[in-house]
């Protein structure tokens, strides 16, 4: 009992400032939906066309800034502080070069919305927001890869900090250029994607100021200076981060894909998917703490050869989701009327929201369980399967059904929703199946030791 009371104060610890991170980069997203949401439906609409566009490079670059925190964790574990200097250098190449690629998709990635037949007012209003918001990858990327090294050296409480920070700089800007409040221009959505973009670039800047001033950073930020990049550290980042960004485009696609699957049935459709995923990504990212949390504490005990205390650890961890997620269940549950009501007035919109609220919270257990299972893995060095088993849940599984049962036997937006849920049944299942098989192999190995 006392051991188990240990490892929840400690995953507590690590998790809460990842999670208030987290949850402050997604209300970012929140903000800009309600504060748009108020110009009318069709704006509302189209924050969910741009954002399905703008997910995926996004959440692929942070699958591969992921690639650093087993590295820096697992070095962190063995005592080597140095390196984790040095695997930071590399990680920063490799961040900036994927950020402009990345804004470079994002630039032509527009005939495809035409190709999918979306409602040009909605094309047109979402142009300027993401061409902004894509220019801004290139800061967010460079921050992450700061942020991945002080999180897998076990603090994560600077970069909570900063993008806490960051985020509030984010609504108050949004204010300021959505409405043009004080004399700033009136610049509606592409003034939230204005806001996005300055507070990027102020969330990196802080961050890269804090590590290589702070004295607590010393030593890594010596070998920082004085190392080149090395090509071994930058494969070695790739070899996790690549598989680990594939696990986010196929999951995120899938949801893009649904977003799409809305806009060919309406606008209607279109904006109250926007609203239930706007809250659902909510509880998704606060999850995606543990996951890193879990990548963190597998590393650690990886780089000690303590695969005893790591299973404890994560049992511990996996209960800790369990409770948060049935948490958020409820909560999407009591709410599924008031919380939509804060993105608009209209009754159909909210009436739609409502059902599609109602079945996130039946899937908020699963989508906790896989992200965390995802992030352990992450851990242990195990990316390849993962990203196999993602691919064929959401995309073999998953999407075939959506739009068999959405689209073709007209099931609407709730059948597209449904297939979604058991997308994410099905990843929890098989990812903590193969986690606690990895770990019970290692264990009976000896592998490390």
């Amino acid at each position: 009992m006392h051991q188990q009371a240990s490892h929840f104060r400690t995953n507590m610890a690590l998790a809460l400032p990842v999670m208030a991170g987290q949850i402050g980069h997604i209300l970012t997203g929140v903000a800009d939906s309600v504060m748009v949401g108020q110009l009318g439906t069709v704006p509302l609409a189209a924050v969910s066309f741009a954002n399905s566009f703008l997910v995926i490079p996004l959440l692929a670059g942070i699958g591969i800034a992921y690639g650093l925190t087993p590295l820096v964790a697992k070095a962190h574990g063995q005592g080597k502080v140095a390196k984790t200097g040095r695997l930071l250098k590399n990680a920063l190449w490799v961040n900036g070069l994927v950020g402009v690629l990345f804004s470079l998709v994002v630039f032509l990635m527009e005939p495809l919305a035409e190709a999918l037949h979306q409602p040009r007012d909605v094309i047109n209003t979402a142009r300027g927001y993401i061409g902004v918001v894509g220019f801004s990858i290139v800061p967010f990327m460079l921050f992450m890869g700061y942020k991945q090294f002080v999180e897998g050296r076990g603090d994560t409480v600077t970069a909570m900090r900063i993008s806490l920070i960051g985020n509030g700089l984010n609504v108050l800007l949004n204010y300021l250029l959505i409405y043009g409040w004080w004399g700033f221009p009136e610049m509606g959505m592409t003034g939230a994607g204005v806001a996005t973009a300055l507070s990027r670039v102020f969330m990196f800047v802080a961050i890269a100021w804090v590590v290589h001033r702070g004295p607590k950073y010393a030593v890594p930020m010596r070998a920082f200076r004085e190392d080149r990049p090395k090509r071994k550290h930058s494969l070695a980042i790739l070899r996790l981060g690549v598989p680990s960004a594939l696990q986010y485009i196929f999951e995120a696609g899938a949801f893009a894909a649904a977003a799409f699957m809305m806009g060919s049935m309406g606008v209607l459709p279109l904006a109250s998917h926007q609203i239930a995923i706007n809250l659902a990504s909510i509880s998704y990212m606060a999850a995606s703490g543990f996951g890193a949390t879990a990548t963190i504490r597998v590393g650690h005990f990886v780089g000690q050869s303590d695969w005893h205390t790591l299973q404890h650890a994560m049992v511990n961890l996996f209960l800790i989701t369990l409770g948060f997620m049935a948490l958020a269940g409820m909560v999407f549950y009591f709410g599924r009327f008031a919380l939509p009501a804060l993105y608009t007035v209209d009754q159909n919109t909210l009436s739609l929201a409502a059902e599609l609220m109602l079945i996130a919270a039946f899937f908020q257990l699963s989508d906790g369980v896989q992200v965390t299972a995802l992030g352990a893995l992450r851990g242990l060095g195990d990316v390849h399967v993962p990203t196999l088993v993602t691919f064929i849940v959401y995309f073999v599984i998953t999407l075939p059904a959506a739009y068999y049962f959405g689209l073709v036997l007209n099931g609407g937006a709730k059948a597209v929703w449904v297939a979604l849920a058991v997308g994410l049944t099905l990843s929890a299942v098989f990812l903590t199946f193969r986690f606690f098989h990895r770990l019970a192999r290692h264990q009976a190995e000896g592998i490390g030791k």
